[in-house]
């Protein structure tokens, strides 16, 4: 008794000829699109700030590196000094930045050209970032800081540790915002609001901003005044929603 091997040509024909049958459809049959409405909403919660991040640096210049490093190092250690003392702790303490950079001067020739660049001194800069906790302290930590030596760059930023109720209440409103829109267009529509097919949201911390900025100085003032207002966290969240028909 022979069998008989189909051919891949003969296997084409035979689903060719295959009857369509019903409640079967084929993987080229497009489906209907799904009626879906697309909405977003906004949220914004504002809190007052817990905490202060200030940029500390202490500059100093000298004939050679090691005057300007031992000049550099004596000032900032009585910063550091000074910060534990008021109550800073180690961990919101940090170097941010430390460079010895050579200082040039060019003189000019006879001829009115310039000579080639010679080093005559060299600049030692030393940065610190603190987060001060205890707001009250604040103008009180900057004015003790400029009269030991910081020189540059000393400003402060309002920020909150850990705004998460700030966060959830303004993804909340977002929410609502949102739901509200959605019902009124379907309703507007005459139309009915189905399952929610997709949602997603967009939240971006706000960056500190800056409040302050001390002056070049060494010599003590009054206190200094601090306003902290209110940091302000926004989220926006978009829905999309299936249409009943």
């Amino acid at each position: 008794m022979s069998s008989v091997k189909p051919t891949l040509a003969s296997l084409a024909v035979m689903l060719a000829t295959v009857p369509a049958l019903p409640g079967i459809a084929f993987a080229d049959q497009e489906k209907p699109r799904e009626a879906v409405i697309m909405v977003s909403g906004e949220g914004e919660s504002a809190i007052a700030p817990d905490m202060a991040i200030l940029s500390l640096a202490v500059v100093r210049e000298a004939e050679t590196a090691a005057d300007a490093m031992k000049e550099s190092n004596t000032a900032m250690t009585a910063v550091l000094d000074a910060l534990k003392g008021e109550g800073i702790a180690d961990k919101d303490i940090q170097t941010s930045d430390f460079s010895v950079n050579p200082r040039y001067t060019q003189e000019k020739n006879s001829d009115g050209g310039y000579q080639s660049p010679k080093i005559d001194g060299y600049q030692v800069s030393n940065r610190l970032t603190v987060k001060v906790r205890d707001l009250k302290k604040l103008g009180a930590i900057l004015d003790k800081s400029v009269t030991l030596g910081v020189n540059e760059s000393g400003n402060v930023q309002f920020t909150n540790d850990d705004p998460k109720e700030a966060v959830t209440a303004a993804r909340k409103q977002a929410v609502d915002e949102a739901i509200a829109k959605a019902r009124a267009l379907t309703e507007a529509a005459g139309v009915k609001l189905g399952r929610i097919v997709e949602m997603s949201e967009n939240f971006a911390r706000p960056m500190p901003q800056p409040a302050y900025r001390m002056a070049m100085a060494k010599e003590a003032s009054d206190a200094v005044p601090i306003a902290g207002g209110e940091n302000s966290y926004s989220v926006t969240v978009n829905i999309t929603y299936a249409i009943d028909q």
